[in-house]
C-alpha cells in the first residue's frame, strides 16, 4: 500500500462512506456446496472525527492556527458533519 492510497483511505474514513455488506449461506447437497441465500445490505459508515483531525493536522498543524482560524475550522467541520447527516436522512 503506497502513501497515496493510505491518504485516500484516511480521507474516505474522515468524511464517511457507503458500502455493501454481503452475507451468503451455503448448503451441502449431493456432496457439493450450493448457494442457498445471498443478502446484500447497504451500510453507511459515519464520518470519523479522529481521521478528520489527522488529515487536517497533516495539512496544517492546528497549533499554528490563530484562535479565529481554529473557530472557523471547527465551524466548517461541524457544517460538513451536519450536511453528511442530512444527506442520509
Amino acid at each position: 500500500m503506497n502513501e497515496e492510497s493510505v491518504r485516500e483511505a484516511l480521507h474516505r474514513r474522515a468524511v464517511g462512506y457507503a458500502t455493501d455488506e454481503i452475507v451468503e449461506e451455503y448448503s451441502v447437497q449431493d456432496g457439493e456446496e450450493t448457494l442457498v441465500r445471498r443478502r446484500v445490505t447497504k451500510k453507511e459508515v459515519p464520518p470519523d472525527i479522529s481521521a478528520a483531525k489527522l488529515l487536517l493536522e497533516e495539512e496544517r498543524p492546528l497549533c499554528e492556527l490563530s484562535d479565529e482560524a481554529l473557530a472557523a475550522e471547527k465551524k466548517r467541520l461541524l457544517q460538513m458533519l451536519k450536511e453528511k447527516e442530512e444527506g442520509r436522512g
